[in-house]
């Protein structure tokens, strides 16, 4: 089935920012689906499962207000099975607007007074698939062909307010989350879920001034939290803004350090220059105590835009040590160049680890965005060059076995091709990063600049 959005207009923006409803980042009309997908290279027979991809995809967005992080979710999924890609779809997300705005029953389950806009993350647990956001939204179940099922915080009756950033425990097979409430200004929380899907822990964290809390980290003894001076805006809410958050000189800038069974009085803080963090890559502890934590770190967020990330941002790769006396945190630049998206082998979540895979950060306006792998044994940074007209996405790591070696697997991801104005799924060989893809799935579709993707495996799923 075909579905049109009634959309159509572009607005003035500085010379520096993109407009994010044009370009790569247009909305596309219709939800797709197709099983006439042409690979160039040999996809690998052990791939078997689906890569999934959401971002948002507003059905009537108000150019003058519109802020790309509140646009409705939309999910992109490509099939691989036995070395064949047998079908691409995308679908919106069951939000009580899209399912409105498409026709549709509305779907079962609470939901939050903030709103049901779901659009930053796609992932699998309790073998299910489950897409999030922040703010206090609930997740949404999809099922294997990314259909919606139902609003509900994984399988407890418990309504709580989750995160687009879970990080699972690959000790416990736990998911922690630090998660905050747009409503609520003067707490976050801790949030574990089991494996089988119940919230089993909530700990409340008394901050101010309601900090936006896009992601966090865990090691084997910590869940790692990010204060920093992102924080909710009564003025851009006054001047109705759709995105009340904005950079705030007032909020000191510090990291935590929760033992994973502690209460917020057990909280480790430690000061750090004032800069924001959409994403950590991983943290380990140190056997003196401290802990270490790679992070893309930007000097300033949200300062000057009101539509999305400034593009100018001084994203930089860099590793964060919390000593174990407290103190400040303590800032080394591993990597200068803009970056995003940092992933690793996340067998390794907690875990001292070697490669670090990141994405330029930029619209590709200036030639196209390359991959970075950084090696953090040796000190050394590899790049990955997409094409002149290539505009990549978030790209994961896929091991070829259990127990391989930590680059023995596949980076898998989707490329905007500006030329041809199509999508590309790229699965490159992570032990020959600069070497050509093992293949290239062709789609006859237009994918938009989103979020974040995950590998789904059908060993995942029940």
């Amino acid at each position: 089935m075909s579905l049109t959005l009634p959309w159509s207009g572009s607005r003035p923006l500085a010379a520096d920012q993109p407009d994010f409803l044009e370009d790569v980042y247009a909305p596309v009309p219709t939800e797709t689906e197709t099983t006439a997908l042409r690979v160039v290279g040999e996809l690998p027979a052990a791939l078997n499962g689906v890569y999934a991809r959401i971002g948002p995809n507003p059905l009537q967005p108000k150019p003058k207000r519109y802020h790309w992080f509140i646009g409705d979710g939309m999910v992109h999924g490509l099939r691989l099975q036995g070395g064949r890609a047998e079908w691409y779809r995308s679908r919106y997300v069951g939000s009580n607007t899209a399912h409105k705005a498409l026709g549709r029953p509305l779907l079962p389950g609470p939901r939050h007074g903030v709103g049901d806009v779901v659009n930053t993350n796609v992932y699998a647990h309790a073998g299910r698939v489950w897409a999030s956001v922040e703010a206090g939204m609930l997740p949404i179940q999809l099922d294997a062909r990314l259909d919606s099922v139902r609003h509900g915080t994984f399988d407890s009756p418990r309504k709580q307010p989750f995160s687009a950033h879970p990080h699972r425990d690959p000790h416990t097979g736990a998911l922690h989350a630090i998660c905050y409430d747009a409503l609520v200004r003067h707490k976050v929380q801790h949030v574990r879920v089991s494996p089988q899907g119940e919230v089993d822990r909530v700990v409340d964290i008394p901050v101010k001034h309601g900090p936006m809390i896009h992601d966090c980290a865990i090691t084997r003894r910590f869940v790692v939290v990010l204060d920093l001076p992102v924080t909710f805006s009564f003025k851009r809410l006054l001047s109705f803004s759709a995105f009340p958050y904005a950079w705030n000189d007032r909020h000191p800038a510090r990291v935590g350090l929760l033992p994973k069974d502690g209460q917020a009085s057990d909280i480790r803080w430690h000061d750090v220059d004032p800069c924001f963090v959409f994403h950590p890559c991983n943290a380990f502890d140190l056997p003196d105590g401290s802990v270490v934590m790679d992070v893309v770190a930007h000097r300033r967020m949200f300062d000057r835009s009101s539509q999305g990330p400034e593009m100018d941002s001084g994203a930089r790769f860099e590793r964060w040590t919390m000593p174990a006396d407290g103190g400040r945190v303590v800032r080394e630049v591993l990597h200068e160049q803009p970056q995003e998206f940092p992933r690793f082998d996340e067998r390794l979540t907690g875990e001292p680890y070697r490669y670090a895979y990141a994405v330029g950060f930029g619209d590709g306006r200036q030639g196209g965005l390359p991959l970075w792998r950084h090696d953090l044994k040796v000190g050394q940074t590899l790049r990955h060059d997409l094409g002149l007209h290539a505009v990549p996405g978030e790209f994961v790591f896929v091991p070829r076995q259990a127990q391989g070696a930590e680059d023995d697997g596949w980076l898998v991801g989707l490329v905007h091709n500006r030329q041809s104005g199509t999508a590309e799924l790229h699965v490159i060989n992570a032990d020959d990063f600069t070497g050509p893809p093992q293949a290239v799935v062709h789609i006859p579709a237009r994918i938009p600049a989103g979020f974040h993707g995950n590998w789904i495996a059908d060993a995942d799923l029940r």
